[in-house]
């Protein structure tokens, strides 16, 4: 990287969460006078205040510097419109830890090369993405919704004197259930006003 240029540094995270001070640290160590630091997506150059104010305004001559390309865009039609930015501007780019610098004719053939990697990692990332909300609807699909139990049924049943075994076999449901709908028949219910007598089933006579 040409170090006799003046050097502009631009540090890029993509979540708030994420420290942009390593990068500008390097930035720094890179000679950049002056950095401009952003939070947000590469995927786009939209929203992307922080990098806009340094292709409007670097100066002919000077060089931008990122740590790594795809800090700076994740797409190669984004990488080229920036390029063309900076040109028209007599600009040209640099990055810390890649051999990147386009004011070389090696720099720049690099500097393409990674830019049709990041689109390609970027890519590939979304089918991923992609396969697994599929395969998480898939697995939905198969799982079916969870049975809901109908409540106000088994209390119904209870109020008309049935056993918890017969409500319970019925209706494909466990007695703990039945008599967990039976303790809330007593709490707010009719049968709050006094104990709710439930008869079991007299088992069947063996024959």
């Amino acid at each position: 990287m040409n170090t006799s240029t003046a050097r502009i540094g631009h540090s890029r995270v993509s979540t708030s969460d994420q420290n942009p001070a390593a990068q500008v640290a390097a930035l720094e160590a890179a000679g950049c006078t002056m950095i401009r630091t952003e939070t947000g997506s590469g995927t786009s150059l939209e929203n992307r205040p922080e990098l806009g104010i340094i292709l409007d305004f670097i100066h002919p001559g000077e060089m931008l510097v990122v740590t790594r390309i795809d800090r700076l865009a994740r797409s190669m039609k984004d990488l080229q419109v920036i390029v063309a930015k900076l040109r028209e501007r007599g600009a040209n780019i640099a990055a810390t830890e890649q051999p990147v610098d386009t004011s070389t004719a090696a720099g720049k053939a690099f500097f393409d090369m990674l830019g049709v990697f990041a689109e390609f990692e970027t890519n590939l990332r979304r089918e991923r993405q992609a396969e697994g909300i599929v395969a998480a609807r898939r697995r939905g699909a198969c799982r079916g919704r969870p049975p809901t139990i109908d409540m106000d049924e088994i209390r119904a049943r209870l109020a008309e004197g049935q056993s918890p075994t017969r409500i319970a076999r019925e209706m494909g449901i466990s007695r703990g259930t039945v008599y967990k709908a039976k303790g809330k028949t007593g709490e707010h219910g009719k049968a709050a006003q006094g104990p709710l007598e439930v008869r079991e089933d007299p088992a069947p006579q063996a024959s």
